[in-house]
């Protein structure tokens, strides 16, 4: 899968259905190629805007599937 796909699918919190946004960046492992966390914007757009680092990391391991359109995640 490519980043430009990846970042085009909306992440959403199982646990209360919430949704987080879109995937923005994602850390990998330098070694293994893997997947370590993916960023997703955190609070409403205008403080995105304002604030470079306003973000949420979700670890690989809370992602539970990765469906056409969206990734549903169990994180608290």
């Amino acid at each position: 899968m490519l980043f430009s796909e990846l970042k085009c699918k909306e992440v959403i919190n199982l646990r209360d259905c919430r949704r987080l946004g879109h995937v923005v960046d994602f850390e990998f492992d330098e070694c293994t190629g893997c997947i370590r966390r993916l960023t997703v914007p955190g609070g409403s757009r205008l403080r995105n805007l304002l604030r470079s680092d306003a973000g949420c990391e979700i670890c690989y391991s809370d992602i539970k599937q990765i469906g056409p359109d969206i990734i549903l995640v169990d994180v608290r």
